[in-house]
């Protein structure tokens, strides 16, 4: 790995303020400079600038290594395979990363600290995103930017076919799609993710809400379900009947989003976290009749995905864990945590989705839609495995199949035999 020159491209920041201390770790016995990896994301931006008053606080250093996605993976892959303890606190991806950390313990238990600090109040932070922050029963991560599903859609078509709401199930989403799709030639009635891959985040809120997981309650694969097979027969046929003409199936978000802001699709289920796209006039030509609203009840109800997209763990072997608790319990504190939810990045904490001032920036049915999610969310939106992308294709390949019109039934039952495989050959 080109560590020197990873880190001299991405602009790996080391902050040493020196400042007195109170209260600056003398407890721990460890290093007064705590060293945090964090990825290129305005939340880090935010932390950055705002470092100064921590360091002031405790009297400790912070020193942060800035990275890409890519590098921060290839860092973490030869730093902690090899047992390096000059990692401290970790910026991480719960869902892509978590289970492989979780397994290989690279995190440290953080069940007793995040629990016993009343001050932090981990009861505070939504309960689906601490689901994916827990392995084997134990705390090991905490949620900092979150992300769920919600569905977008043209306030102005609804209300030239008559309908003065949005589709509140997915029985009306499809009956609202086919009414304004034939109320506007050349407009589709729905558009969202279509890639084998690429989709499956988006059709894992179909997937739940119709009653239907990845696996089973015994860790079985169980994309062959009844509930299972319905969600991909559904969604395929949602955009093979009401999608773009001669859609393609190997859409990610970028070019659903392309679709939908420019004017050609009514509906769209998407991450909340994207809905800038929508709504700036640089980027849309629908912006100002863009609305937002909870993800459609299926059969099983109105179950979205709410995951947290980051979350702050700390390394198992560093030496320095008193002070990188101390980092994490002011970078994902009620006090940041509102900062950062001002500044646009959705958080995990409860209290800041509850808070006017925290969402006065965000559109106001975006945030009621958003706040509905936290109610019945689920923590993740694809496979927890190690292999998260192979995963991602075995379950993904009904969604394809579905959407250019082959048997979905059929589809489930092979992709749930190499899924239920691939479980096996993971767990030797």
């Amino acid at each position: 790995m080109q560590r020197r020159s990873i880190i001299g491209t991405s602009l790996a920041v080391v902050v040493a303020m020196g400042l007195a201390a109170c209260g600056g770790g003398e407890d721990s016995g460890g290093s007064k400079t705590v060293r945090v990896t964090l990825v290129n994301h305005v939340w880090t931006e935010n932390v950055k600038k705002a470092l100064p008053e921590f360091e002031k606080q405790t009297g400790l250093k912070v020193e942060v290594t800035q990275l890409g996605e890519d590098q921060l993976s290839d860092q973490y892959n030869v730093k902690l395979n090899a047992g390096s303890s000059d990692l401290d606190v970790m910026m991480y991806r719960p869902l892509q990363e978590g289970k492989q950390f979780g397994k290989n313990k690279y995190l440290a238990d953080l069940t007793e600290r995040s629990k016993s600090d009343s001050a932090f109040d981990f009861s505070d932070f939504q309960a689906a995103p601490v689901q994916a922050t827990t392995y084997d029963d134990k705390v090991v991560g905490v949620p900092i930017i979150t992300e769920s599903e919600v569905l977008y859609y043209r306030k102005d078509l609804l209300k030239k076919s008559g309908f003065d709401a949005p589709p509140k199930s997915l029985d009306e989403l499809k009956a609202q799609a086919a009414k304004v799709e034939a109320d506007n030639p050349g407009v589709a009635g729905f558009v969202s993710r279509t890639g084998k891959a690429a989709a499956v985040t988006q059709f894992s809120s179909f997937l739940f809400s119709f009653g239907g997981d990845f696996v089973d309650a015994n860790g079985k694969a169980a994309v062959n379900t009844e509930q299972a097979k319905q969600a991909y027969a559904y969604y395929g046929g949602l955009l093979r009947e009401h999608g773009p003409n001669n859609v393609s199936t190997d859409m990610s978000w970028s070019e659903a989003m392309a679709i939908f802001t420019q004017g050609k699709a009514a509906f769209y289920t998407e991450a909340n976290s994207l809905y800038k796209n929508a709504t700036d006039p640089a980027k849309s030509k629908v912006s100002d009749t863009v609305g937002f609203a909870p993800f459609p009840a299926g059969p099983a109800g109105s179950k979205p995905y709410n995951i947290p997209s980051w979350a702050l763990g700390i390394n198992d072997q560093s030496k320095n864990k008193d002070n990188a608790w101390k980092f994490i319990q002011w970078a994902a504190g009620k006090e940041q945590s509102l900062a950062q939810q001002e500044a646009g990045v959705p958080g995990a904490r409860a209290s800041v989705w509850a808070n006017p001032q925290a969402i006065a920036t965000y559109p106001k049915d975006l945030a009621e839609a958003t706040t509905a999610s936290t109610a019945n969310g689920v923590g993740h939106d694809r496979p927890l495995v190690v292999k998260v992308a192979q995963a991602r294709e075995i379950v993904g390949q009904p969604i394809v199949d579905a959407i250019t019109g082959k048997d979905p039934s059929a589809s489930a039952d092979a992709a749930n035999e190499a899924f239920q495989k691939f479980l096996d050959d993971e767990a030797k």
